[in-house]
């Protein structure tokens, strides 16, 4: 399934992970990306993968951690680019919830303006259920659905689809850093193309249909 017209995607965390699986996902389905992430190199290296599928892709190097700072940079990004059609907000572990307020600030303006939009906003399945020693996490996941939850409903008279996309573990390097203090084994995770691709066919569904809220788990019994 292949994108009908060309579109394009602003990806945040873009440099690995999740956000590099789903930038190259949708580059083979036809999006240019505008990438957004802390390291120059890396989203240089995905923005060559995706630029070699035929797509235009531009890299933004912004500091996510940066709160103050991030509304002005991602409206400056926004204007360069002119039109975002599918917003996904994927960047942060402890910012989650302010992360993705800024950037649907800067770009829903654009969005209410042509009247259709697709907001995807990567939460988890600790957003639903709660799990003992991850309190801070849970609380910014379970904040995320519900800014999910509030925007579909503001904005779906403006033809502007939120879609709450809520995976269990999945491996990604964010297992490797020194804040996650978890021993799983990490071969029944999700991967981050599985993820990527959800994210890819949930965008892709004709603009008169959306998925609000979809929680992806693993088939092999992780969490």
């Amino acid at each position: 399934m292949t994108a009908q017209v060309k579109q394009r995607a602003l990806i945040t965390g873009a440099s690995s992970g999740i956000g590099r699986a789903t930038a190259l996902a949708f580059a083979q389905a036809g999006f240019d990306l505008a990438l957004v992430g802390r390291n120059q190199q890396r989203l240089q290296a995905v923005a060559e993968s995706a630029i070699a599928a035929g797509v235009d892709a531009r890299t933004y190097c912004v500091d996510l951690a940066d709160v103050a700072q991030v509304r002005s940079q991602l409206e400056a990004i926004v204007a360069d680019l002119g039109v975002v059609d599918v917003l996904i907000n994927n960047a942060g572990m402890g910012y989650t919830g302010k992360l993705a307020e800024t950037c649907i600030q800067a770009v829903l303006p654009g969005m209410r303006q042509r009247g259709q939009g697709t907001i995807i906003n990567l939460a988890s399945v600790a957003g639903h259920q709660a799990f003992p020693d991850w309190g801070p996490y849970c609380v910014s996941k379970f904040g995320l659905v519900a800014l999910s939850k509030t925007l579909a409903a503001e904005e779906r008279s403006h033809g502007i689809r939120v879609i709450t996309v809520s995976p269990g573990a999945v491996n990604t390097p964010i297992w490797d850093t020194a804040t996650v203090h978890a021993d799983f084994d990490r071969s029944q995770m999700l991967s981050p193309e599985v993820v990527a691709q959800t994210l890819l066919q949930a965008a892709l569904l004709p603009q008169e249909a959306v998925i609000e809220d979809l929680t992806l788990m693993p088939s092999g019994g992780a969490f």
